[in-house]
């Protein structure tokens, strides 16, 4: 079974973004063992500024990657792909022998470099900006959705 980490910057504090991705969790689990490490964003104010931010949250994204995973990045820049082809690149990536998979949803003034560097790859859900509370929904979403896709099973509304 596929050991899928999702690291997101920031807290979901809204009930509803906890209520959908505990929904997407629990249909995930017959597909992939799934878990989201929360990793704690910092204030620019505090840090001394927006790039000391950005290493902060960086070395805590970095810490958090399972050692031997396949370090996928949430970026706008980043390899835009429909749903069918997720789900063959992961159908891939499973037959090359990938099984540890780590998904990095970055804060709100983006990764740093050395979080950019480790990346073995990066996916976009196109050139809009979404809020990353939202994000992390669509993410999880997706991912169900490309295991129903690749066992062609019905897609469940």
């Amino acid at each position: 079974m596929t050991k899928i980490t999702v690291i997101a910057v920031g807290k979901l504090k809204e009930k509803f973004w906890t209520a959908a991705c505990d929904e997407y969790l629990k249909r995930l689990r017959p597909y992939a063992k799934v878990a989201v490490a929360e990793i704690a964003d910092v204030d620019p104010a505090r840090a001394g500024g927006i790039e000391a931010a950005r290493e902060r949250e960086g070395e805590a994204i970095l810490n958090a990657v399972p050692e031997g995973s396949r370090v996928i990045l949430m970026a706008i820049e980043g390899k835009q792909r429909s749903s069918v082809d997720f789900s063959r690149h992961l159908d891939e990536l499973a037959l090359r022998g990938t099984s540890d998979l780590t998904f990095v949803i970055g804060g709100s003034d983006g990764v740093s470099d050395a979080v950019r560097a480790r990346a073995d790859e990066t996916f976009s859900f196109g050139p809009i900006t979404l809020p990353h509370n939202l994000a992390r929904v669509v993410l999880l979403e997706q991912i169900y959705r490309a295991y129903k896709i690749s066992r062609g099973e019905p897609y469940h509304k």
